[in-house]
Order: structure tokens, then C-alpha cells, then sequence
């Protein structure tokens, strides 16, 4: 993986946050706290950009687990105001509309997007910017619902891998028991990201580098980290199905 210096990044991503909350003369941001590190990892920026009255933090379940326990660890660690919805209600009468059953993976996405609509309304009513999540491993790879959890203002997170953003979060003191704890996006009841993406993280990263950032031929990846050509080109077409996520809907030109 390629080498950061940690401390240099973790300035210049607190200066980005306060320049385009400044820039945007928004009062402050909101960001959807899941208990997650990516999500922690930027609660956590926010507040050393901004200070903590100027960060809300939105914890919005549809399951009861740990998750919301650990996202309630963020808010009151970081002392910056907060708000629990359940979403579980909302989802309901969403897919009591449908007239239909969707699969856990749609079910999922209602989820995410219902999220999205919340950040939006509280940004809304409070002159606030919402603050995306997202790493870069996962917007490579798309990894995120579309005009859901990849929908935001602004995403300090997304040119950091994943790894790279467990660095950040040691630096920053995060708990550790947010760091240690196991992916998820909590999009259903055992759900783990790394199972569902079919390769660990640490992996993943080092593959995206050196295919994404380097443009290092596949079979040369697949040498050099010593895997199956098969592991490279699995993430090379995660790659390339889930382009259309990365960029606005286009259409013919004329």
C-alpha cells in the first residue's frame, strides 16, 4: 500500500471539512452515525474542524443490536448533540406500498435511502451540509447505495482507503472497540462487509491501489501479492459493473 503520513492527512482532512462548510456559509454538519468506523472516523474529524456544537449527530436504526450502542459510544464520547429515529416505521410503510416483498438486499437500499432523506431534512432546517461516509474502497467498488449512503455534500473519507481509515481513527482516538469490531453495513441481521464483498479489506486495498492508482497490469498485481489472476479480476469487474454509481445519470448527446 502506498505510504501516508497520517498526521498530514488527518490536518489537511480537518481543513477541508472547515473550508467547505465556510465556503458554503453553513451553520455546521450532519452525519448519519451508524457505530461504524468510517462513520466514528468522520464524527470525529468534524468536531476537531469544527468543534462539537457545530456537528449533529443522527443515529438511525432499523435493527436493535450493538450497532446503535456503539454509535451512542461516538456521540457522547465526541459530546456533540445528537438524535436517535427509528427508521423501522418509515421502512414499513414504505414496503407496505409496494405491493410486494423486496429481498434483504432492496430492503437494504430502502434503508439507506430513507437515511438519506433524514440527513437531508435536519440539514435543511438547520443551514447544516451532511457529511458522507463513504471510503474509497467501497465508492471503487460500489459498495454503497446509490442516492443512499452515497449520497452527501461533501465526503472527507472518500480518497482513503479503508484500511487507511483505520489508521486515521487510531490517530484520532476513536474507541477501540469501534475500530476492532467487525464491517457492516448493518443492511440486515448478520450481515459483514468483507462477506459480502468476498475479499478481505487489507486485499481489497492492495489490489485497488495498485489497478486503480498505479494501472499496474493484473497478471503483474497478481504476482506481486502473490494471489490467484482470479482474486485481481474479480475486483477488476467490481470496478467496472459499478462505474455508473461514481457519476451523475447521462444521457445522449445530440
Amino acid at each position: 500500500m502506498r505510504k501516508l503520513d497520517y498526521e498530514r492527512v488527518t490536518e489537511k482532512l480537518t481543513s477541508f471539512i472547515q473550508e467547505k462548510v465556510d465556503d458554503s456559509k453553513a451553520s455546521g454538519v450532519v452525519i448519519g452515525v451508524s457505530g461504524g468506523i468510517d462513520s466514528a472516523t468522520t464524527a470525529y474529524l468534524a468536531v476537531k474542524a469544527l468543534g462539537k456544537e457545530r456537528v449533529l449527530g443522527l443515529i438511525m436504526p432499523y435493527y436493535q443490536n450493538r450497532d446503535i450502542e456503539d454509535a451512542r459510544l461516538v456521540c457522547s464520547s465526541l459530546g456533540i448533540e445528537w438524535e436517535e429515529i427509528n427508521i423501522k416505521p418509515i421502512v414499513d410503510s414504505f414496503i407496505a406500498q409496494l405491493g410486494f416483498q423486496p429481498d434483504k438486499r432492496s430492503l437494504g437500499n430502502i434503508m439507506a435511502r430513507t437515511r438519506m432523506v433524514l440527513l437531508y431534512a435536519h440539514a435543511n432546517a438547520k443551514n447544516y451540509l451532511v457529511l458522507g461516509t463513504s471510503n474509497r474502497s467501497e465508492f471503487l467498488t460500489g459498495y454503497f447505495t446509490k442516492w443512499g449512503d452515497g449520497a452527501s455534500d461533501y465526503a472527507p473519507l472518500i480518497n482513503l482507503y479503508k484500511t487507511e481509515v483505520w489508521e486515521i481513527a487510531k490517530l484520532l482516538g476513536v474507541p477501540e472497540r469501534i475500530i476492532e469490531k467487525k464491517p457492516t453495513a448493518g443492511l440486515w441481521e448478520g450481515q459483514s462487509d468483507e462477506e459480502e464483498l468476498g475479499i478481505s479489506y487489507r486485499l481489497l486495498d492492495e489490489i485497488l491501489w495498485r489497478l486503480v492508482d498505479l494501472k499496474m497490469p493484473k497478471d503483474e498485481i497478481a504476482k506481486e501479492l502473490e494471489v490467484p489472476i482470479e482474486r485481481v479480476e474479480y475486483v477488476d469487474n467490481l470496478v467496472k459493473k459499478s462505474e455508473h454509481k461514481r457519476r451523475l445519470p447521462v444521457g445522449p448527446t445530440f
